[in-house]
């Protein structure tokens, strides 16, 4: 899994549209309404930002860092993997079939 944060919910969904149809990734959960609380060039810094959640396979994972960091407006973008260490059977194949694995 792989958590990406975006400047609103039109970037973010930019983003996710681009990883599906790459199928860099089988889906992206887009939520906005998500206010950060972060340090940014020296100081704390506080604003609205859209999350996404990635589903995709461990193998494609620099490639979805990669094509973020490509596409993504902030000089730095939060894109951090997450392991996922168990599931659904039938929901981890799809993941792998809809990723071309």
């Amino acid at each position: 899994m792989i958590y990406v944060t975006a400047s609103d919910r039109e970037e973010a969904m930019a983003l996710a549209r681009s990883l599906v149809e790459e199928r860099l990734v089988a889906c992206a959960n887009v939520m906005d309404g998500v206010t950060s609380v972060y340090w940014w060039e020296g100081k704390v810094c506080e604003g609205p930002e859209a999350v996404l959640i990635c589903k995709t396979r461990a193998e494609l994972v620099e490639s979805v860092i990669a094509r973020v960091r490509e596409r993504h407006s902030y000089a730095c973008p939060c894109v951090v993997a997450l392991p996922i260490e168990a599931g659904n059977p039938a929901y981890l194949d799809w993941i792998k079939t809809e990723t071309g694995g």
